[in-house]
């Protein structure tokens, strides 16, 4: 999604990247936990656990901080009860917004998530007010030292993938939503651990910001990244290069 690849690229650039790692440490944590109580604790019989360790290993997490949260979701420890949860909105200038979150306390996550919408001259609409502008799909990413494109591509459509693109220094592996486990683990069982495996929001068209718009957009997206129950933020912008620059400077 170029909007949302757009602002990783823009915020990796503005640093504070250890500040960062330490919240994305922590909703991690929470996706451990929350997949190893929904099945088995076992990741070999548990597709989500599975894809929630391979994220925890692409940013270098610690074995036995994950050891650990999968222990405590098997305990049953109190206090760790969340539960999924899905906002949906509109930003400045019309943009579609999709926010996903883990949250012990839905009255509390509803409650800042509307009041960052509305501090950014958003608005926040009710379910599927703006999923119908969105795909739901698999998305696998490798960097390009793993294999030359025509290996990845050719395993990615035997393994069922729909699409396979070359962007920066990954490949993007794309599937259906459905295939998505079996893409990743076909893929896993040649390549080894994917760069990044995930199940996101793709937007049917983006909505091209001037600079003042996408400057109250990113901000908002910040504030929501970085609540701590959200645990993704999909949005249908686009930036043009020139604005995304002079943003990230």
């Amino acid at each position: 999604m170029a909007g949302h690849s757009q602002f990783k690229n823009i915020m990796h650039r503005k640093g504070a990247q250890d500040a960062r790692r330490a919240k994305e440490f922590s909703k991690i944590i929470r996706e451990i936990t929350v997949s190893a109580k929904s099945g088995l604790p076992d990741p070999a019989a548990n597709p989500r656990l599975r894809a929630a360790i391979a994220a925890a290993r692409a940013v270098n997490m610690p074995k036995d901080n994950i050891d650990r949260a999968i222990k405590k979701a098997a305990g049953g420890a109190d206090g760790d009860n969340y539960q999924e949860v899905r906002y949906e909105g509109y930003g400045p200038s019309g943009v579609a917004i999709i926010v996903e979150a883990l949250t012990d306390n839905r009255n509390r996550t509803a409650s800042d998530v509307r009041a960052a919408f509305n501090k950014y001259g958003g608005s926040l609409g009710e379910m599927n007010s703006v999923a119908f502008m969105f795909e739901r799909m698999g998305v696998i990413t490798y960097t390009k030292t793993v294999a030359n494109f025509d290996s990845i591509f050719e395993a990615a459509i035997e393994a069922e993938a729909d699409n396979v693109e070359e962007n920066d220094d990954v490949y993007e592996i794309t599937c259906a939503m459905e295939n998505f486990f079996a893409v990743r683990d076909a893929l896993e069982a040649r390549f080894k651990d994917p760069e990044s495996a995930k199940i996101e929001w793709r937007p049917s068209n983006t909505v091209a910001l001037d600079e003042d718009n996408a400057r109250t957009l990113l901000k908002l997206i910040e504030v929501l990244e970085d609540h701590d129950d959200v645990q993704n933020v999909f949005a249908n912008f686009d930036l043009s290069d020139e604005i995304a620059e002079r943003l990230s400077a």
